[in-house]
C-alpha cells in the first residue's frame, strides 16, 4: 500500500502515485510545471510527476 504524503494533497485517482484510500500523493516531492509560455491561470499548470496508473 502506498504511504500518503500529508503535505501533497491530490485528487487525480488515475495517477499511479495517488493513494487510493485518501486524496494524497505517495511521492516525497512533486514537480509542478506549465504547458504555456506565459501562464496566467491555474489551468495553465501541470503536475509533471504524473504517471498514468497501469
Amino acid at each position: 500500500m502506498e504511504r500518503p504524503n500529508k503535505s501533497i494533497e491530490c485528487t487525480v485517482s488515475e495517477c499511479s502515485h495517488h493513494c487510493q484510500d485518501c486524496n494524497y500523493c505517495s511521492l516525497d516531492k512533486i514537480l509542478v510545471g506549465t504547458h504555456e509560455s506565459n501562464p496566467t491561470q491555474e489551468e495553465c499548470t501541470d503536475c509533471m510527476s504524473f504517471a498514468l496508473k497501469a
